[in-house]
């Protein structure tokens, strides 16, 4: 018996079946009814399908002291830093001066107190002033005569009683005492007294004649004072400033800005104000850019108001200055501290029903303690921007097969 055709059939069967799964045949392969091989799907688990969440109740992030805010658009701007010294603004502050020789008899402010415009600060004793009310108190009676001399002459003049030239000469008289009440008036002013004690000399004490008092010229702080009890004070190479008066609700910081740097500042630009040491910031505006260059420094005066109503930024601190040369609006800016690093990307946590999604996002410019988001979160959401640290430890932390 010839084994010849069963090879040759052998051979035959082996060419079809590398001829059917050839590239190329799948028709060949359909005509013979060789099904084609589907491709192997591999089960996605349900932890490949979602976000990881921190899963927390209200009452758990209460107690996490985890704060939350509603995202949404903002300004973001290119800054200029500058180094800087907080100043007292030049048009607060007050050099309580005398107007006349005497000495101190009473001081009610020392210093560090707190004082309105216009409240008394000191008593002087004064010769001087004694002169000048009493010349005051006797302009004004010889005054008073006068007039009263004037009016009655009138009368008699118009009921033809006394000659007109009577009349004029009261006249004249009455006008020229008039004139001496206001001079003596306007020497009272020019020392210090002020219109409501000079309205009240007639009916004062004698032993008033001699007391001017020294009233606070603005409201604000005592910086320093000059003089002790019995001090002289006054001309002839005496002291003559009793204190200083600095109000502080408003301060000025004042900055070196580099030649090369000048063409970039403006009056008028927001200038963020970040204190060496202190958490806090504050935005003042630029007030004043000097057209002098300093000749050791090379650089330029700029001179920023900054709003201090309780008087944290102190005279003399160092701060630095990020002044505002432009900005754009972002469509999501954030706090910076709602930015998370997780496994090497940057990701926030939003509020979900069961507690936080752990969402990647972009950054984009930061501004001080804000940031832009240019992709992975909309305007609108809630996200958490205190105390991110604790979740993302959460994230670490084993969790429970679902």
């Amino acid at each position: 018996m010839s084994f010849r055709p069963f090879i040759l059939v052998a051979v035959f069967a082996a060419g079809v079946a590398s001829a059917l799964w050839a590239p190329g045949m799948p028709a060949l392969r359909k005509a013979v009814g060789v099904a084609a091989e589907q491709p192997r799907q591999e089960a996605k688990t349900p932890e490949a399908e979602r976000q990881p969440v921190v899963r927390m109740d209200d009452e758990r992030i209460a107690l996490a002291k985890i704060e939350q805010v509603q995202v949404g658009p903002g300004s973001i701007a290119r800054r200029l830093l500058v180094p800087g010294t907080v100043a007292p603004d030049a048009d607060r502050v007050a050099h309580v001066s005398v107007k006349l020789s005497g000495t101190v008899a009473e001081l009610r402010k020392n210093i560090g107190d707190i004082v309105a415009q216009g409240e008394i600060l000191a008593s002087l004793e004064s010769r001087e002033v004694a002169d000048a009310k009493s010349e005051y108190l006797a302009a004004r009676l010889a005054n008073e005569l006068q007039q009263d001399l004037a009016g009655r002459d009138k009368l008699l003049w118009e009921g033809r009683a006394a000659p007109e030239l009577q009349y004029i000469r009261s006249r004249n008289a009455a006008a020229q005492t008039a004139m001496r009440l206001d001079i003596a008036r306007q020497k009272l002013l020019a020392l210090g007294v002020q219109e409501n004690e000079i309205a009240g000399l007639p009916q004062a004490p004698e032993i008033s004649l001699r007391s001017q008092n020294v009233r606070a010229p603005i409201s604000g702080r005592v910086a320093a004072r000059r003089v002790e009890l019995g001090t002289a004070v006054g001309r002839d190479n005496l002291e003559t400033e009793l204190f200083v008066i600095v109000d502080l609700s408003r301060v000025w910081v004042e900055l070196a800005v580099s030649s090369s740097d000048l063409p970039l500042v403006k009056e008028g630009q927001t200038v963020r104000i970040t204190g060496r040491g202190m958490p806090e910031t504050a935005f003042g505006k630029i007030v004043f850019v000097s057209p002098l260059l300093e000749k050791e420094t090379r650089s330029a005066r700029v001179v920023a108001a900054l709003d201090n109503p309780d008087g944290r930024w102190r005279p003399g601190s160092f701060v630095t200055a990020a002044i505002a040369l432009n900005d754009h609006r972002a469509d999501v800016v954030v706090p910076i501290g709602a930015l998370q690093t997780v496994n090497g990307r940057r990701v926030v946590f939003i509020r979900s029903k069961d507690g936080f999604e752990v969402r990647g996002v972009i950054p984009g410019e930061r501004d001080g303690e804000v940031i832009e988001i240019a992709s992975g979160l909309a305007a609108g959401e809630t996200i958490a921007v205190s105390n991110t640290f604790s979740l993302k430890a959460e994230l670490s932390k084993p969790r429970d097969e679902d």
